[in-house]
């Protein structure tokens, strides 16, 4: 049963992450500018990749998920979409050059994935693994004066997210944010140093 985003149509699978809250609030105050290189990490569905290709000269989208990559890049064909490429890898193993904009959907659940879809979901055993690798290697992929968007739930503590993107040189703030049942959902902001 395909979805309809913005005047996107998306096929979806069981075993990718189905765009929800989280990616909406992305999806709603992307940072995406006309003729900007950008990077989508955890790409999903392609859903955030594709609209930012509406304004960006290139986009990359990227996932752990061989189902997921499978899916965005019909994703991107169903919708017409040739400004953007889908690619295999963990986090910026299979990435190279430097980007206006990397946007990152943060998993944050604790523990081990079992199945593709908890990929999307399940961040290392105090759920903050996956995240502090992605902050740990984000800088390099920033041009100067380039912005990342991190998505995250207050479980998995957004005040060691700022710190962390602040040692690795980054100016970083919250942007947006929603309250669900048990946590917040954050958008943190963070821009490299021109």
């Amino acid at each position: 049963m395909p979805m309809e985003y913005e005047g996107l149509r998306l096929r979806l699978h069981p075993q990718v992450y189905e765009p929800a809250e989280d990616t909406f609030l992305l999806a709603e105050n992307l940072a995406v500018k006309k003729g900007d290189v950008a990077l989508d990490v955890g790409t999903g569905t392609g859903l955030i990749a594709l609209l930012m290709a509406r304004k960006a000269s290139y986009v990359l989208g990227v996932d752990i998920n061989p189902i997921a990559v499978e899916l965005a890049r019909e994703n991107a064909r169903l919708n017409g979409i040739n400004n953007v490429e889908f690619r295999l890898s963990d986090l910026f193993e299979n990435v190279e050059g430097e980007f206006d904009l990397i946007t990152f959907n943060a998993p944050y659940l604790p523990g081990e994935p079992e199945e593709p879809i908890d990929l999307a979901l399940v961040g290392g055993e105090t759920g903050r693994e996956v995240l502090d690798r992605f902050i740990g290697e984000v800088p390099r992929y920033l041009k100067p004066g380039g912005v990342v968007q991190i998505v995250q739930s207050s479980i998995t503590g957004v005040e060691e997210t700022l710190e962390r993107l602040k040692k690795a040189g980054l100016t970083a703030g919250i942007v947006a944010r929603r309250h669900f049942f048990f946590e917040d959902i954050v958008l943190i902001n963070g821009r490299k140093r021109e």
